[in-house]
């Protein structure tokens, strides 16, 4: 599986507490960690915990029963299903015996799933449920590799039968036969883990060509665990679990980091639930994508929008004694005692409240990652008493850069980690080298010569580095705008400045080779449904939501407020509406929700010729 192309630098080995692998360093301190909480899970409402203990017991009888199926060390079994515990027993079981986990995206259609199966060559299937089951049994004539599929969830399959399907419970049951035979093999086989084994297999997001099978390494996910030192993290800390598993920045949060500290993973019980679910938790740990925050600024927009007279009076004037405060801590001047008692005032009056509300007052470490955050949301969130670090770092690398509270800008993403290098080639493409460095993609050796180059990962992204090392991204190498007067655009900081608008969920700007920019906008449906009944709008669905001529005038005055920050050249000159509410599964976005440059240009280019 390992075809590599030649490099001219090796990753230097890595250990933690001895172990080079992650199943090592899992067996070891979940014998330290015993009785404590490792997972808890929500379903119909209800928390069920799990130790330590439990943790390793159950992965051993997935492991097992793999064995039993005759999966051996090399071997691919892939997982398609939401977070849940069955996921991550299944990760921890398939990785301790030497196999390879790939991870798809549940929300892929059953063609991408039957091209990333038979790309893998995967040999068991981990299915959800009953919806996923349909997406194989779809294809399966297309997936003559897959010798046995299982079903976590057997609601509604009863009385289905098939000579590939068995379900989870039944799946288990093949490890207790031999079990002390077994267990000595399960334990065998981690012992022979080395850390240059792939433990995984990550597929990036196809949207300049077929999606490629990103090789992960045990020392990848031992890196990351450990590459952030300072994080005052360990057994007690809790997080939320709530972005997809098959994606590396969750995989490091979720798995790699709870393992290596002791802390306690809680996986929400869907998306609709998250806001109960963090209020109920209140993490000490989060990482979230910046969709996420942006969410939440929405959420507290609308609310204030309810609130009582004096609510909405005091929640400006709180903000700004609290934005004068944060920008002193930030210059590194003092802070005027009587604006540190008033800020103590309405912290305790006002901000507290709002931190309770979002589910951040337990917060000590908070982590944006994935993609760039508004420089003004991270603003506001500091005026609130929440500290976002952001995070970079791609599927290739991992978790590569992190801000340094108070010391680096607001809007960068911060400085190298420990065990990371990281330089700006001549045309100012960040180039990254480090212990966590993929290991290659997937039988695509002339692919992975053109990312890694003697270790060197080119991210694709363009970037300034100042004297502290701090790096800002100013766009993808590819998104970069060319104007047909020649002028070089950086889309994304004014995207940025109109996804900070509660009305604005996402934005695209278009001016490649045209006179002007103009930016196509898909709307956030709650903010703005509320906002056309405040104001007795008539709307019926999404589509004339976006159709009505005052939220058109709205989201007009969205833009300007946006444009009034740059230059004549790099406003955009006109805009329109998605009228369409997508979702993961269409394929204008991204499984964490960001929109895909290419495809909407491509699916809405009649829409963008109404604005030349």
């Amino acid at each position: 599986m390992n075809d590599i192309s030649t490099q001219n630098w090796t990753p230097p080995a890595f250990e933690i507490d001895g172990c080079d692998t992650l199943p090592k360093l899992f067996r070891q301190n979940c014998r330290k960690f015993g009785p404590g909480i490792a997972i808890r899970e929500r379903d119909f409402g209800i928390w069920e915990e799990y130790t330590w203990t439990d943790y390793y017991h159950r992965s051993r009888q997935a492991g097992c029963a793999l064995m039993a199926l005759g999966v051996d060390a090399g071997d691919i079994v892939a997982i398609i299903s939401e977070d849940n515990k069955e996921w991550v027993f299944s990760d921890l079981g398939i990785q301790c015996i030497g196999a390879v986990t790939h991870g798809l995206y549940p929300t892929l259609q059953e063609k991408q799933v039957a091209y990333q199966l038979n790309d893998s060559g995967a040999k068991v299937l981990f299915v959800e449920d009953e919806e996923q089951l349909d997406k194989y049994l779809l294809v399966q004539d297309e997936l003559p590799g897959i010798e046995k599929v299982v079903v976590y969830d057997m609601e509604g399959l009863r009385r289905f039968s098939h000579d590939k399907v068995m379900g989870w419970e039944a799946f288990l049951e093949l490890a207790a036969d031999g079990a002390p035979e077994m267990h000595a093999a399960f334990e065998t086989r981690i012992d022979a883990g080395k850390g240059e084994d792939i433990a995984t297999l990550i597929y990036t997001s196809g949207t300049t060509g077929a999606p490629k099978g990103a090789m992960i390494s045990h020392r990848f996910f031992l890196a990351q665990a450990d590459n952030h030192p300072e994080m005052p993290l360990g057994p007690g800390d809790e997080i939320l679990t709530f972005l997809p598993l098959c994606h590396a920045a969750e995989r490091i949060i979720s798995v790699a980091t709870p393992i290596r500290h002791g802390i306690t993973i809680n996986i929400a019980e869907s998306g609709e639930t998250f806001n109960a679910d963090i209020q109920e938790v209140a993490p000490t740990f989060i990482f979230a994508v910046p969709r996420v925050w942006e969410k939440f600024y929405s959420r507290i927009s609308f609310i204030m929008n309810d609130a009582t007279a004096f609510g909405r009076f005091a929640y400006p004037q709180a903000l700004k004694v609290a934005e004068r405060r944060a920008d002193l801590l930030a210059a590194g001047k003092q802070v005027p005692l009587g604006l540190s008692l008033f800020h103590r005032a309405i912290d305790f009056l006002v901000l507290r409240n709002i931190r309770v509300e979002l589910g951040l007052a337990r917060a000590h470490t908070i982590v944006s990652g994935a993609a760039p955050i508004s420089a003004r949301l991270l603003r506001w969130f500091n005026a609130l008493g929440v500290s976002v670090q952001e995070a970079y770092g791609q599927t290739e690398t991992g978790i590569v850069t992190a801000t340094v509270p108070g010391q680096s800008p607001i809007g960068s993403i911060g400085r190298a980690m420990r065990g990371v290098e990281a330089k700006l080639a001549e045309d100012g493409e960040i180039l990254i080298r480090a212990r966590s460095n993929f290991s290659g993609y997937l039988s695509q050796p002339e692919k992975t010569a053109e990312t890694m180059v003697d270790g060197w990962v080119h991210t694709g992204d363009v970037g300034k580095m100042d004297d502290n090392g701090d790096l800002t991204i100013l766009d993808r190498k590819k998104d970069i705008i060319i104007t047909a007067g020649g002028k070089n655009i950086t889309p994304s900081q004014l995207e940025n400045e109109l996804k900070f608008s509660p009305y604005i969920s996402d934005a695209v700007i278009i001016g490649d080779k045209r006179k002007y920019l103009t930016v196509l906008i898909m709307i956030d449906q709650e903010t703005v449904e509320k906002y056309a009944q405040d104001k007795r709008i008539p709307f019926s669905n999404y589509k004339s939501l976006c159709e009505s001529e005052p939220i058109i005038e709205l989201i007009g005055n969205e833009v300007d407020r946006a444009n009034s920050g740059f230059s004549p050249v790099e406003q955009v000159k006109k805009f329109r509406l998605i009228d369409v509410l997508l979702t993961a599964e269409d394929e204008e976005l991204t499984p964490t929700m960001k929109l895909k440059r290419n495809e909407v240009e491509r699916k809405y280019k009649d829409l963008i010729d109404t604005m030349y």
